[in-house]
């Protein structure tokens, strides 16, 4: 194995010397600078692979060595802080940072660091070959589409996916949230590590806290031995929290608290942990409209929205859904041994559905027709089509809608509310006369909706347990 070089520059001798103990070994020689000016003189000799930076030091900050263009495109450049705060993970991403250490630094901290060292070339010469391949057949990594509002999510995904900082993805339900997540985790420094994917709204409230954090034996009732949650089964990976709205207030304060402090504890227990993951979480409700109604702290919000990516319908990219059709008629037709196409007038047939179910809904729709095919070639019987005269328009959000439908779009029901009328009152209104518009079709409810089935039986849940129905 090659030996690298490691470049630790902190004003405080004891600190580097300790440090430089730990990091050096088969893997890495080692510098030690306690100023910006040594730091640029040892730079000058070799050039490092890995700088572990102190933010502050005697003659300016540690952000300086930033301006070195050479620097940041040729070494790994970890941040030493006092505290892992929301600025720093906002600065740390801005400047190009792949990771930040806390001081006191921990061992199993920094060995999780050295464990995930890459050289920034390395990451560029991968999203190169990632964008090659887009260019040549509309791949990116898991995901497909050319369309403008994907190309700017495979941008994000290549620029936040290095570095160590939370990531917020939002969308309605079926626009691929999880795909994204797991692209960035596989473009990341964690990739050898895991990547747990938790549905936060399929998780009973009375066992999510214990299935998050672990629990000891005895700690309640039917713990007969202990249990390892989600942040020891995904250390050192990524830990992806779907549905975040879905997870209760309580367990929200929690959640902050680690985000926070980098550390949690597991139930029944007085011993706290080293949270070693990486936190991606997602929604399908606008954010803010979540926090008006009650299911997301503010506070959480923020701390979890250092880099937010906004997933488009499918109806805002319909030039991608012959591409994606092809896409997941290629996977069928290999499970089963076959070679069915669609034809051109099922693609036509395609593209002009508005997809209230987004890409999800697409998949399902080319599965169902390759079943009902009776030759090779699909054509347009089985596949959804759109109501005549109808336009390609997003629906109904959770809203009060108040007026008259648009002479093109096909008459729906209407929901009139007073003012003065919850967030939480208005999106239970909204969910029941759109259940009752569509004959209790709790599938075909969901999708117009742009929220998952699971997501629509827990509420349908907590409204049977008020007991009221709203007229």
């Amino acid at each position: 194995m090659p030996m690298h070089h490691a470049l630790i520059v902190d004003d405080d001798v004891d600190s580097a010397t300790t440090l430089r103990e730990l990091v050096a070994g088969d893997r890495f020689t080692v510098a030690v600078a306690h100023t910006l000016r040594d730091a640029r003189r040892q730079i000058a000799l070799q050039q490092p692979d890995l700088v572990l930076l102190d933010l502050r030091l005697p003659d300016g900050s540690g952000m300086d060595l930033f301006a070195d263009p050479q620097l940041v495109a040729n070494s790994e450049i970890v941040l030493i802080t006092g505290h892992a705060s929301l600025d720093t993970s906002i600065e740390a991403l801005r400047l190009g940072a792949a990771d930040y250490l806390v001081k006191p630094i921990v061992m199993r901290q920094l060995e999780g660091v050295l464990a995930r060292f890459m050289k920034p070339s390395a990451l560029k010469a991968e999203v190169e070959t990632l964008n090659a391949g887009l260019a040549k057949s509309g791949q990116f990594g898991h995901l497909w589409g050319q369309s403008q509002p994907m190309l700017r999510v495979y941008e994000q995904i290549s620029r936040v996916a290095g570095t160590a900082v939370t990531v917020f993805i939002t969308g309605e339900s079926g626009t691929g949230k999880e795909v994204v997540a797991q692209s960035v985790h596989d473009l990341s420094r964690r990739r050898q590590r895991p990547f747990l994917a938790v549905n936060c709204g399929a998780i009973s409230p009375n066992l999510i806290e214990s299935e998050i954090f672990g629990h000891e034996k005895g700690s309640f009732t039917g713990a007969d031995r202990q249990h390892l949650g989600f942040f020891e089964r995904a250390s050192g990976g990524t830990l992806f929290l779907d549905e975040i709205t879905e997870m209760p207030l309580e367990l929200q304060v929690k959640l902050l608290r680690v985000l926070e402090t980098g550390r949690f504890m597991r139930v029944g227990s007085t011993v706290s942990q080293e949270a070693d993951v990486r936190i991606i979480a997602a929604t399908n409700r606008p954010p803010h409209q979540a926090v008006a109604a009650g299911r997301l702290r503010e506070d959480l919000l923020y701390r979890l929205n250092v880099f937010p990516i906004e997933l488009p319908p499918l109806r805002d990219r319909l030039s991608d859904v012959g591409l994606l059709a092809q896409h997941f008629l290629d996977g069928i037709n290999a499970q089963e041994g076959r070679k069915r196409s669609l034809s051109p007038a099922a693609l036509e047939q395609l593209a002009q559905y508005p997809w209230p179910g987004n890409v999800r809904e697409l998949r399902n729709a080319v599965q169902r027709a390759y079943v009902m095919a009776e030759g090779d070639v699909i054509d347009d019987q089985w596949l959804p089509r759109a109501a005549p005269g109808a336009a390609l328009v997003p629906p109904a959000p959770a809203a009060v809608v108040a007026s008259e439908p648009a002479p093109s779009v096909p008459r729906m029901d209407v929901v009139t509310l007073p003012i003065g009328t919850s967030m939480a009152q208005a999106e239970r209104a909204l969910i029941e006369a759109t259940l009752r518009h569509y004959k209790h079709q709790k599938e075909r409810t969901a999708a117009v909706l742009g929220i998952s089935l699971k997501t629509l039986y827990n509420r349908l849940k907590e409204y049977a347990a008020d007991g009221e129905t709203m007229p």
